[in-house]
């Protein structure tokens, strides 16, 4: 039996099987095309093509794909088998240089926001040999960026890999000034914590609302969820576990740093965490968890579910993006060092992230905004939807004696003169962590905990890059013209503590007392949903901030509002309609079959005698006929609202009328149909209970 050292990667045209297989001038370039983005000659190409085919079709492999992550959310995947024509009637396996770079899948019928007409077909795919290629089935699977005839980018990894280098950029430009001229990039990584929920399938296959949205429309509350907290960290039951080794297995073959397994806190609620990688490659590899997440539970007669509420009254599924920036030595740039320089270069950074973060709040929201999010944040289990930073008493006792000029009584006390004096030694774990923040400081790294479970990472990483990157840029703008270094560095790390503090709160989150505070005292924003946010990415100052680090071009960002806006939509249209459907083709006909048959009972009764009460039978089809009567109009009122949408034509008043109408709609017909739920025989209910899907897993 091999162990996972010798299978781990086995999947993957990793570095390992490049440079045995290249030549070793091939492989070098190829290197320098990875490390220091050179451009890649044609005859490398061919060599590295030829080298991954055949040991591809070794592994046998068939077909090949350029995998691209378009504005879907989720991969696509053309696939072209290897085989050519040979003169004597056979076949001969062939894949060449110009095939790997570049693909040119159909375009027109990705989400565009306007970018491109239907008719407007033409794409290009191009290589991002930054990612390895992997195996997927008897496909090979190379990783790319997806763009239009004109070049505007179409997915999420084009606009990240230009977020990853506008950073890069600034930041090198702040490490020279610093004297370190020996760094040739900076990255940053990204370790994605997913949550999860498991449910049986053959129950999961009777609801037509799961079926259609990923999430129950329709559940009253079972008489236990988890209020005893006995789920958290709890014993793995057989079934799941045996889920986990083969969802380990998988991972591992496709070269995925799967980590830590758990139950969370919910019932039926797990969590799989990964070892931290580059960001563009910590997001291939998230969309391939995801992906295969939900093909293993399959093989488990289970259903994944990636949705962020799934189910009402339990805590619903986040995806924790733990964010740090290094170089290419491996130094931690969210680290304090061990010289005065060292660490006026830590806070440097660290003002950077604290700068991004007040200044971009906006952007950060925006991307993590969808329907799915919404009905999570803000809720005793994630993060509230006003952005703030945590940084625990001993960082936040630093940056105070900074601004005030006055001695850090922490260990030690110390006058906090940057370039002169050293920071006291902090370990990975200086405080306590806050689960109620949405940006955590965690030893060496932030920890973003407002994405949702079904989101890319991109969408988050894209802006934090960028925010960060312009950070970067207008520190490094004031210091190269500074005539005294360290005194303007001083000057600036106190202005920006000043400056930006109302963001760092290190308290509870939940509190309402926060909310009230944060945005009448703060001043801090509370986009509480996706319409209430995204309209934003168009404001001025995010439009010149992405546009000029060459993130994003403007018509670029106007495809996202729009493509945002309009995933929306249609999400809450979909949930909508199956509302419709099930509340008039499942549970009016359940509950009024129920009525039916206790007055038949009651009928029954009374022909026997004539003094039989039957209150019991009368006072429940009483309340059940007026539930069904209360069914059927909620019913009628939410398709009515569904009508009127399709007479307004701007998507920004589409999602604001959803919002403010269709929402609330849905509300009330779930909270009728919740109502018959409890009080109807469960032999007549049409589909498993919320008690069944949580507790039926075992």
């Amino acid at each position: 039996m091999e162990t996972v050292s010798e299978y781990f990667g086995s999947l993957v045209f990793d570095d390992r099987v490049m440079k045995a297989s290249l030549p070793a001038k091939v492989y070098q370039s190829l290197r320098k095309t990875i490390d220091e983005g050179a451009q890649l000659d044609i005859s490398v190409s061919n060599a590295v093509a030829t080298a991954m085919k055949d040991w591809a079709v070794a592994h046998g492999a068939t077909h090949y794909t350029h995998w691209f992550q378009p504005l879907t959310g989720i991969t696509a995947e053309k696939h072209d088998s290897f085989i050519s024509p040979s003169p004597d009637g056979g076949v001969i396996m062939e894949f060449s240089g110009k095939e790997l770079l570049q693909g040119e899948p159909d375009a027109s019928s990705f989400p565009s926001g306007g970018l491109r007409a239907t008719f407007e077909a033409r794409g290009y795919t191009a290589w991002d040999p930054n990612s390895y290629a992997f195996i997927k089935g008897k496909t090979l699977c190379i990783p790319t960026a997806f763009c239009s005839y004109g070049g505007e980018a179409l997915d999420k990894k084009t606009p990240l890999l230009r977020s990853m280098e506008a950073l890069n950029k600034q930041a090198l430009r702040i490490l020279h000034l610093f004297g370190n001229d020996t760094v040739k990039c900076v990255r940053t990584s990204v370790g994605p914590e997913q949550e999860y929920f498991l449910v049986d399938k053959t129950m999961a296959e009777k609801r037509r609302d799961l079926h259609f949205t990923g999430r129950t429309l329709f559940g009253a509350k079972p008489p236990k969820g988890q209020e005893m907290d006995d789920h958290y960290f709890g014993v793995i039951k057989p079934r799941v576990a045996a889920y986990m080794e083969d969802l380990n297995n998988e991972l591992w073959k496709l070269g995925i740093l799967a980590k830590t397994e758990h139950n969370e806190v919910a019932p039926s609620q797990h969590e799989l965490a990964p070892i931290y990688t580059t960001t563009n490659i910590a997001t291939d590899h998230n969309q391939l968890t995801m992906e295969i997440m939900q093909k293993v539970a399959a093989r488990h007669n289970l259903v994944c579910l990636l949705h962020e509420k799934p189910f009402a009254g339990v805590n619903g599924s986040g995806k924790h993006n733990n964010w740090s920036i290094s170089t290419d030595a491996g130094v931690n740039l969210l680290s304090p060092g061990e010289t005065p320089y060292e660490n006026a270069q830590f806070l440097l950074f660290l003002c950077a992230v604290i700068k991004a973060v007040d200044d971009y709040q906006d952007l950060l929201r925006i991307s993590v905004a969808n329907a799915g999010n919404d009905h999570r944040l803000g809720a005793n289990e994630a993060p509230p939807a006003v952005v703030s930073m945590f940084l625990g008493d001993e960082l936040n006792g630093v940056l105070e004696a900074i601004e005030t000029d006055t001695p850090y009584s922490g260990t030690e006390k110390m006058q906090m003169k940057l370039g002169v004096d050293t920071l006291p030694k902090f370990n990975r774990d200086t405080t306590d962590r806050n689960r109620t923040s949405p940006f955590a400081f965690t030893g060496n790294k932030f920890e973003f905990r407002m994405l949702g479970s079904s989101d890319s990472i991109a969408c988050a990483n894209i802006m934090l890059n960028s925010a960060v990157a312009e950070s970067l840029k207008i520190y490094a703008d004031r210091l190269e013209k500074a005539e005294d270094f360290e005194t303007t560095l001083h000057e600036m790390i106190r202005k920006t503590i000043k400056d930006h503090k109302n963001i760092i709160f290190n308290g509870n989150g939940y509190d309402d007392t926060w909310i009230k505070e944060a945005t009448e005292k703060r001043g801090l924003l509370n986009y509480r949903t996706t319409p209430d946010c995204v309209p934003h990415i168009l404001d001025p100052k995010n439009v010149k901030m992405l546009t000029s680090h060459k993130v994003f071009s403007e018509a670029e960002i106007r495809s996202r509002y729009e493509i945002t806006l309009d995933n929306y939509c249609k999400t809450i249209i979909i949930e909508a309609n199956t509302m419709v459907d099930m509340a008039r083709t499942e549970i009016a006909p359940a509950v009024e079959a129920y009525a039916l048959s206790l007055a038949r009972t009651a009928a029954a009764k009374k022909a026997l005698d004539k003094d039989i009460l039957c209150g019991y039978e009368s006072r429940l089809v009483k309340k059940l006929s007026a539930l069904t009567d209360r069914i059927s109009v909620k019913t009628d009122e939410l398709e009515q609202a569904l009508i009127d949408l399709k007479g307004i034509e701007d998507i920004g008043e589409q999602a604001n009328a959803i919002r403010d109408t269709v929402l609330i709609k849905m509300n009330e017909l779930r909270l009728a149909c919740d109502e018959a739920e409890v009080i109807t025989a469960k032999k007549y209910w049409p589909f498993p209970t919320y008690g069944d899907l949580l507790f039926g897993v075992k």
